[in-house]
């Protein structure tokens, strides 16, 4: 093999370990908040099952901790942008 036969399968395998990683990076960092998300969800029914009267200070706090449940898989999907592009 030539210089250049070397030279575009080394940029190839970047590339491809590159897909690998970032997918890694997705596939491992979406698990985390889906699990938190689920059981907030969950345990917020199970609240207003309990007190009815309370759904709307309920919800809104599950929206908010639903929010910070998901800033995981934001820094993950940024993390693999980086993998992609910037690496």
């Amino acid at each position: 093999m030539d210089q250049e036969t070397m030279k575009i399968l080394a940029d190839a395998i970047v590339v491809a370990g590159k897909a690998v990683g970032a997918g890694f990076c997705m596939g491992i960092g979406a698990i985390a908040p889906a699990i938190g998300e689920g059981n907030i969800g969950a345990h917020a029914l199970d609240s207003i099952a309990r007190q009815p009267e309370l759904a709307n200070v309920i919800t809104t706090r599950m929206l908010i901790a639903d929010a910070i449940a998901e800033t995981t898989g934001i820094y993950s999907l940024l993390i693999a942008f980086l993998i992609l592009f910037a690496l």
